[in-house]
């Protein structure tokens, strides 16, 4: 009789389960209408997590709770959100028109609502990948929150440790605390997080504001408090979702507003039938790199123009980016604040109104036809495929657009190499599925050389979020045939849109170019250079406007040698 073979799986293709366990499981959560997060409902998503042990989450898997991965999620969560034991998904159902005011995380563009004590309503409008951002982040604080509970609760009955009580006292405290109080709070907090006193004295300011400098203490306190009224009280948090989001999600509701807007305006400006190139990129790049230079080259005497685009993105520089937009407008800029739900700003630009002497791009060899450029600020996940395919789509279902190419300007993990590297990609690989897009890229990795920037070209992989990313699964996709060289969240959606629209609705012209270039951001195979290690200051200004100044050259007909 044969003996049967034990297989065994690697860590990669463990990784990869869990990956695909957690977005059934939220897909089905979802469809339920509520789970409860620390519950059996909630089960799955937390074993899943904890097999996958994101790099974003550092050591979550550990006794010990994480601090940077805690730091990570708190600034793209609403302030509140820890003392709530409610947490209500919704859609646009009409907040903004009643007394409470929109609390906005520092990191994420999505309104959030405290309802009150208990509840904080969370605003999904820009698609699943919204939905899956969120759920993997309160999973991650749930699980640290039970953390503190297991090293403060010394009893069933709910007696506590001396720290959690210490710390109570603190955080009961009306006034800033004094360096003295601070710092033995600290050394409080440092035992029940099982970390040191300078581990948490490093990152205790980050955490706070001008408002709340304490807030360190306030989160992990509220954090322990709900973990431990589970326990004891049974009062399990709960994750809803509302009817009207159940109802709206996947039918491009915001999309298609947004999209109508754009056409409105380009109609009432008499722009739509001119050819049209859309880049999505942020609300600075475009802008400043037309402009910013010939204005702002007597202030910055013998600077370089980059460093006049640090000092442009720098925040104390409100007034010389007021000086540079006013011109922008009296060139044809049409600014289109968003006001659809997808959090989406646009620019317009109507070359045929730009004087050219007063831009960086005086060599522009622009067609009699003078282009239109739709400038949209970045999306997010899979809300960049219901964004582009409605932009695509014809006005009123009669009125072809011209759409000539479409540039995508992002920030994206690198696999190898650093922050501020850039590139440029060759297919797009959608992670969890079977589906891959390879494409023309009009851009190369020769047009960048000579910058003092590292260039890399190859496939990179879409993923559901960067939440989600694991060493493992991460270095297959490096290492293998695949030979991924950097991830990020829009790529494919970007992709499957336009080619549906250019090869098979024919609603754009099928010759449409494709742009796509991204600067490093971080890099999630290296320790210290994930995402929860820190923004990139200046470095990512260079690689940004690099790339946006190549996308314009390229729309202006500006050959390289000039």
């Amino acid at each position: 009789m044969k003996e049967t073979k034990h297989i065994s799986r690697s860590r990669a293709q463990e990784s990869s389960a869990a990956i695909e366990k957690m977005y059934i499981t939220m897909r089905h959560l979802f469809n339920r209408g509520f789970y409860k997060p620390m519950g059996v409902s909630g089960d799955s998503l937390r074993e899943s997590l904890l097999a996958l042990r994101p790099e974003i989450y550092g050591n979550i898997a550990e006794e010990k709770v994480e601090l940077n991965g805690l730091l990570y999620v708190i600034e793209r969560l609403p302030i509140g959100i820890e003392q709530c034991r409610f947490i209500n998904l919704t859609s646009d159902e009409g907040y903004s028109k009643s007394h409470f005011q929109p609390i906005v995380p520092p990191k994420r563009r999505r309104n959030c609502y405290r309802i009150d004590e208990e509840q904080m309503n969370v605003e999904i409008t820009r698609g699943r990948s919204d939905i899956y951002d969120i759920l993997t982040h309160l999973t991650f604080i749930f699980i640290e929150s039970h953390k503190i509970k297991n090293r403060i609760l010394i009893d069933d009955a709910g007696e506590v440790s001396r720290d959690w009580q210490k710390l109570e006292q603190a955080i009961m405290q009306t006034k800033k605390l004094s360096q003295i109080e601070k710092e033995k709070a600290i050394s409080h907090v440092a035992n029940i997080l099982a970390r040191t006193f300078e581990e948490v004295l490093d990152i205790y300011d980050a955490f706070g504001s001008e408002t709340a400098p304490d807030r360190f203490l306030h989160v992990i306190y509220w954090l322990g408090k709900l973990a431990i009224e589970e326990i004891v009280d049974n009062n399990k948090r709960t994750i809803t979702f509302s009817p009207v989001l159940r109802e709206r999600l996947g039918h491009h509701i915001h999309g298609e507003i947004w999209a109508t807007n754009i056409k409105e305006v380009l109609k009432a400006n008499k722009l739509l039938q001119r050819p049209i190139h859309i880049i999505s990129a942020n609300m600075h790049s475009v802008m400043n790199s037309i402009f910013a230079t010939p204005l702002l080259t007597s202030k910055y005497k013998g600077k370089s123009d980059f460093f006049i685009y640090e000092e442009l993105s720098s925040s104390g520089s409100k007034e010389i980016r007021s000086q540079v937009e006013e011109l922008a407008i009296k060139n044809g800029m049409i600014s289109l604040p968003d006001c659809s739900g997808t959090n989406i700003d646009v620019q317009i630009f109507d070359t045929a109104k730009i004087d050219w002497s007063k831009t960086a791009f005086s060599y522009a060899n622009i067609d009699e036809e003078k282009p239109v450029i739709i400038v949209m600020d970045y999306a997010f996940g899979e809300q960049a495929y219901e964004t582009i395919d409605e932009l695509l789509k014809p006005y009123k279902k009669e009125t072809l657009l011209n759409v000539k190419s479409v540039s995508i300007m992002g920030k994206a993990g690198i696999l190898e190499g650093g922050k501020g590297d850039i590139m440029i990609p060759s297919a797009h690989i959608n992670e969890g599925t079977a589906d891959n897009y390879f494409f023309e890229n009009e851009l190369t990795g020769a047009m960048f050389e000579g910058n003092d920037i590292a260039i890399y070209e190859g496939a990179m992989v879409t993923v559901l979020g960067t939440s989600l990313q694991n060493r493992d699964l991460l270095k297959f996709f490096h290492e293998s045939t695949w030979g991924v060289i950097g991830l990020e969240m829009e790529g494919s959606y970007y992709q499957k849109a336009i080619q549906s629209a250019s090869k098979i609705r024919k609603s754009v012209p099928q010759d449409i170019k494709v742009r796509y270039a991204y600067y490093a951001s971080d890099n999630p195979l290296e320790t210290g250079s994930t995402l929860a290690s820190g923004g990139l200051g200046t470095t990512g200004v260079k690689p940004t406007y690099l790339i946006t100044i190549k996308i314009l050259e390229q729309i202006f007909n500006i050959k390289e040698a000039v």
